[in-house]
């Protein structure tokens, strides 16, 4: 039988122990200055995620139409001054002026049941347009104000006809989709 007699210094332990944390904590601290001080820009730290391409002028589609259209609504002022080109059809509710009209696109919520979204738009011949006719726009976001409430809304730097769309409807947005009214 062999038994050791081995003395634990409880006061060493404690001192090895101590030391080993003060290493992790100032090496935690190097790692995350280094993080912070070498990002590539500053927008790193205040990115939205809601996928608005980043190029003169967005380009809106189908599978990122609603994703975009909420991004925008929620966040206005950092939008100002985007240009985005997508395609919809002409809505016009009462309360428009003759400038005004919605480029709009059915959006699927399911069963059978679909929400017209999209943006009001301003364009000097918005009388002249055919409800529901499709069309093309390029425009910029500008924020303006409809029923009392702060609003987006696109300025039409140009407008061409163009084709109904293979699929015509939308889909909700990527996060959870709440409905202002139930149909029964």
């Amino acid at each position: 039988m062999v038994v050791f007699n081995i003395k634990v210094d409880k006061k060493s332990i404690f001192k090895t122990m101590l030391a080993i944390m003060f290493v992790i904590c100032i090496t935690l601290c190097i790692v995350g200055a280094y993080m912070i001080f070498t990002s590539n820009s500053e927008n790193e730290l205040n990115e939205i995620n809601d996928n608005i391409p980043t190029n003169d002028i967005a380009e809106l589609t189908s599978e990122n139409y609603t994703n975009i259209l909420q991004a925008v609504h929620k966040n206005i002022d950092t939008y100002i001054g985007q240009k985005i080109s997508f395609t919809g059809y002409v809505y016009k509710a009462d309360g428009f002026s003759n400038n005004q009209f919605v480029l709009a696109r059915d959006m699927d919520i399911g069963n059978n049941q679909t929400l017209i979204v999209g943006f009001l738009c301003n364009y000097e011949k918005a009388q002249d347009l055919e409800l529901k006719s499709w069309v093309k726009i390029t425009g910029e976001i500008a924020k303006g104000e409809y029923n009392g409430s702060n609003i987006p809304i696109i300025n039409i730097i140009s407008l061409e006809n163009s084709s109904k769309p293979a699929v015509p409807t939308v889909p909700v947005p990527d996060d959870e989709y709440v409905p202002t009214a139930v149909i029964y």
